[in-house]
């Protein structure tokens, strides 16, 4: 299907975008999914809104995480997943913050633009606090445990950079894989767009799956128009037949 064979010692690497939580329900927060009580997603989703409002902001991610909450993963997700559980040597990045592959089963992830249900200190010491999905907002810390300063999305805001360890961590594998599953991303914001050539130039075996062609795709060696959810259970299915 993919026109190479997946062979049991394969790196097989997931760079995921938007496209594959859309097919759980989740919004892209985008256009008319970015509205909210008249502001748009980038009107909040900055440093500045923070420093500003911050009570304004925190409570737009109360309404987002639930949202977000009310999906779940879906077959793609499910299938990633389970090809890790099997044994093969499965990474996912990911430019998704709604913690699907995780609730998923995937270990092995980087998140290049954080997680919503994660917070972190707005002060000097960055920690890092863990919510979840059934967390009541009433129940959401506001203060770091560390330093007492008040808590902020762990996100990468617009105007802000990723994190140098999880770009590191994401070129390191991807410079060390064999098959690359570019998954539902647009291929247009830097720099994950600009990702996938690092495998490809490693000599990676490149597959896009997508709703529609990409910038991307003239890079890939096959491109599979569909949703995620119904190819990549296709693909993976014989190799988890086999186990």
């Amino acid at each position: 299907m993919i026109g190479r064979e997946i062979r049991r010692d394969d790196r097989i690497t997931i760079l995921s975008g938007a496209g594959i939580s859309a097919e759980s329900g989740v919004p892209t927060f985008r256009g008319e999914d970015g509205l909210w009580k008249g502001y748009d997603a980038t009107q909040l989703a900055t440093p500045e809104a923070f420093a500003s409002d911050p009570e304004k902001v925190l409570e737009w991610y109360i309404w987002r995480r639930k949202m977000i909450a009310d999906c779940s993963p879906n077959p793609a997700h499910e299938a990633i997943a389970a090809l890790e559980d099997a044994g093969y040597d499965v990474a996912v990045i990911t430019q998704n913050i709604d913690n699907l592959h995780r609730r998923s089963g995937s270990k092995t992830i980087v998140e290049l633009h954080g997680n919503i249900f994660k917070l972190r200190c707005s002060g000097g010491c960055r920690g890092i606090t863990q919510i979840s999905e059934t967390t009541a907002p009433e129940d959401v810390p506001r203060d770091c445990p560390t330093c007492g300063r008040l808590l902020r999305p762990h996100i990468v805001w617009f105007g802000e950079f990723l994190d140098p360890d999880d770009i590191v961590a994401a070129q390191h594998r991807l410079s060390n894989t064999d098959l690359l599953f570019i998954v539902g991303t647009s291929g247009v914001v830097h720099p994950a767009a600009g990702l996938g050539y690092i495998a490809k130039e490693a000599g990676a075996y490149v597959v896009e799956i997508n709703i529609g062609y990409t910038p991307l795709s003239d890079m890939a060696d096959v491109t599979l128009l569909g949703p995620a959810g119904q190819i990549l259970p296709k693909i993976f299915a014989p190799l988890l037949k086999a186990q």
